[in-house]
């Protein structure tokens, strides 16, 4: 099989995984309409640098949350049985998005400032 036959399964099995979550997650569609709102404040408000780290932190948010989906399926596919480990596993993973949702305000704040101060 070819690089580009291979990249485009790739990528198929990528959008797959961003509809499916978008299908069964109801926390991933929360952070995408957080994500338009957000994104669609930063075009109007901020631009240059600022801009560019609010849209692309709100991606990783994004990102985040489709990893810890794929953290917390895996973790049901082991064992449905509460587990101290599984729970500790999927709280680990919801706070890498929490983190980085964290990361997308730290720049609001600096965004804004910079507006206020002006």
């Amino acid at each position: 099989m070819g690089f580009f036959e291979r990249l485009k399964l790739r990528c198929i099995w990528s959008w797959a995984g961003v509809r499916d979550t978008w299908v069964s997650e109801r926390s991933f569609r929360q952070w995408v309409w957080a994500n338009m709102v957000s994104g669609g404040l930063a075009l109007w408000l901020v631009e240059g640098a600022e801009l560019a780290l609010i849209l692309v932190l709100g991606v990783l948010v994004l990102a985040a949350e489709l990893m810890n989906t794929a953290i917390e399926r895996t973790v049901d596919l082991v064992s449905l049985e509460k587990s101290e480990l599984a729970r500790l596993a999927k709280d680990a993973s919801s706070g890498g998005v929490a983190v980085t949702a964290g990361a997308v305000g730290v720049a609001w704040v600096v965004a804004l400032a910079g507006l206020i101060s002006g």
